[in-house]
């Protein structure tokens, strides 16, 4: 059996052989002419054809003019010595809180002046506003605030400033409305004297050293600029919040032809918003809203209640359109959100009949099916119209089981434990949510939209801005995939003062920056020891000792008043109090002689010894407050 096996795997072998072997040579006439094509064929790929040397010489001159056209080294006067100083206030490292010093040697001009929000620890904290210490050391030199567009991050800090130092404020027509609302609020109403309102395209000589030009750009607040800032150093681009949108609700899309006039003449440098520089989809049109919110309204058999940013004047404007649509009348609630729509109607940017609109007294007496409530409070804050309703709380509306909250917009970073909260506080009362993604889009350029930008402008230097560290990182790598050279791309920190001449840019100091605590309730600074103490006392706790001492025997004459909060449990607070009882028994026997007739000293002494002991115990440093009463 065995040796069959072997003679068959013999034989297979030969056949296989016998197939693979190729014939040495051919006597077949077909073969020989096949052979003889074959060579033919080589010999006539192997003939060369003759270079035209008129084409070869326009192949040279386009590459030589693709050269001058993208490379911006051809465009600048790299003879001059003239320089600028560019230092941001607030803005990076963050989202929010952008403002920008541009300064020459002599004039510097702020470009927006915006507030942002604090984060969980600062408590009784509503806004922060920038730190102004650099401005007061070169107010002599500011010749204007200039605006790029009206979002709180850009504008909310103007009250603020006007109150301390007044400037010349240039801005397009929305953004000056809605300073001016701010400056009504704050009682400095005759600080709208400083307004000058621009015209888009037309160029703006501010002081001596500055020309100024705002280009239309979309964003998700109307009536948006980018800015052309010339001055003998060069031209500088700052984009602003910006999209490219190609077919924005009100029509006005970006002017990139401006951009790119600018770009042919040679741009010194772009700044650019970096917000969304993660985003490898474009960002949708605002357009693309339409239909979920379609779909919405033809759905909904009880109260739609919408919330979306109160700036977002496009997105409110769709849905009323899609509420009156189904027969629905609009009830507007949320100061904020009355103040933007009423703006944007007085100065025609929107155009809505009045008779659609009801007050919150009336929609008790309306059936549920023809309301539409626009109102604030889609990042949950506590004081929003919203949060109040979802609690209980709001004085005309109550929610209820048959309502559908309409959530239009974006978590803001840091925010999404209190859109949490609110969430869980609407389902509680039966409320149905819609925040599906489709209901709401970017106001922020994506990753293509930054390298339209950066093609456009085809700036020597670039400087990323708005948006965290990592935010401006990624916008730098874009940057690099464009051709702008990494050498000439610094990734810049708050307070830092970058110098750029059409030769060179560099870092050349760094101006104290930070932020000024606000509480809303009444539009006062909190001093920074207020917040820094109250951040102690919720992490730490607080302990007061309350003791009466003879004088002349270094004794209690009773037993100390221990009251603690936030460092042990009620039920443990008599084991405390004997703790620091015995503790203060313990110090007295030990005392320098003479130090019980320097009260202060003493109780800084005392303060000392139960500190160490709680941290000794507990490792928590909290507030010690000894009241020592020497008879």
């Amino acid at each position: 059996m065995e040796q069959e096996k072997q003679e068959n795997i013999k034989n297979i072998s030969q056949e296989n052989r016998k197939h693979n072997k190729k014939p040495v040579s051919s006597k077949s006439p077909n073969s020989q002419s096949g052979s003889k094509n074959k060579n033919t064929s080589r010999g006539r790929r192997r003939q060369s054809t003759p270079v035209n040397e008129d084409l070869k010489k326009f192949v040279e001159i386009n590459q030589e003019a693709h050269k001058q056209r993208l490379n911006p080294h051809y465009k600048l006067d790299l003879n001059s010595k003239d320089k600028i100083r560019i230092t941001p206030l607030g803005g990076l490292g963050e989202i929010g809180g952008n403002i920008t010093v541009f300064e020459t040697q002599n004039e510097a001009i702020l470009v927006d002046v915006g507030m942002s929000f604090p984060d969980e620890d600062m408590h009784g904290v509503d806004i922060l506003v920038p730190d102004f210490s650099y401005i007061r050391e070169i107010r002599n030199k500011i010749k204007a605030v200039i605006i790029t567009h009206a979002h709180e991050d850009h504008i909310g800090a103007m009250p603020y400033l006007y109150k301390e130092m007044q400037f010349p404020i240039y801005a397009s027509p929305l953004p000056l409305a809605m300073i001016g609302n701010k400056f009504d609020e704050h009682h400095i109403k005759d600080f709208k004297q400083y307004f000058n309102p621009i015209e888009k395209r037309k160029i703006y000589k501010i002081g001596e050293d500055f020309e100024i030009e705002w280009m239309h750009m979309t964003h998700s607040i109307i009536d948006s600029s980018s800015l052309a800032i010339t001055t003998a150093s060069g031209t500088i681009i700052h984009t602003g919040d910006f999209k490219i949108d190609h077919t924005p609700i009100d029509g006005y899309t970006a002017d990139l032809h401006r951009l790119a006039y600018y770009g042919e003449r040679g741009v010194l440098c772009l700044l650019s918003d970096s917000t969304n520089s993660y985003n490898t989809n474009p960002t949708l049109s605002e357009l693309n809203v339409a239909p979920a919110l379609d779909r919405v309204f033809s759905k909904a058999e009880g109260r739609v209640i919408l919330s979306t940013f109160s700036s977002n004047i496009h997105r409110v404007y769709q849905a009323i359109q899609y509420g009156v649509k189904y027969g629905r009348k609009v009830c507007v609630i949320g100061r904020s959100m009355e103040r933007n729509i009423e703006v944007a109607m007085q100065y025609d940017y929107i155009k809505l009949p009045k008779n659609i609109f009801v007050e919150p007294e009336q929609i008790s007496h309306m059936n549920d099916k023809e309301i539409l409530i626009v109102t604030t409070g889609s990042q949950g804050e506590p004081s929003s119209a919203l949060f109040r309703m979802s609690i209980g709380e709001h004085r005309h509306v109550k929610i209820k089981p048959t309502d559908l909250i309409v959530l239009s917009s974006r978590a803001i970073p840091g925010n999404e434990g209190s859109i949490s909260g609110m969430l869980n506080h609407l389902q509680r009362a039966g409320a149905k949510i819609n925040n599906d993604k489709d209901i709401h889009v970017s106001g922020h350029a994506s990753i293509e939209e930054q390298k339209l930008m950066l093609r456009l402008v085809n700036p020597k230097f670039f400087l990323p801005v708005h948006g965290e560290y990592n935010h401006v990182m990624r916008h730098k790598e874009t940057a690099v995939m464009c051709g702008v050279p990494e050498r000439n791309i610094y990734i810049m920190n708050d307070g830092d003062t970058v110098e750029i001449a059409p030769k060179y840019m560099r870092k050349v100091k760094t101006v104290r920056t930070g932020k000024t605590y606000i509480d809303n309730q009444n539009n006062h600074k909190i001093e920074d020891d207020i917040v820094i103490d109250r951040q102690k006392l919720a992490s730490d706790g607080i302990v007061m000792i309350v003791a009466q001492i003879d004088g002349q025997h270094s004794t209690m004459l009773s037993k100390p008043v221990v009251t603690s909060f936030g460092i042990v449990a009620d039920k443990q607070d008599k084991f405390f109090a004997k703790e620091i009882e015995d503790i203060l028994e313990h110090f007295l026997a030990n005392i320098k002689e003479g130090l019980v007739e320097n009260t202060r000293a003493l109780e800084n002494d005392l303060r000392q010894v139960v500190r160490k002991h709680i941290y000794r115990k507990m490792k928590k440093y909290p507030f010690i407050v000894p009241h020592i009463i020497v008879m």
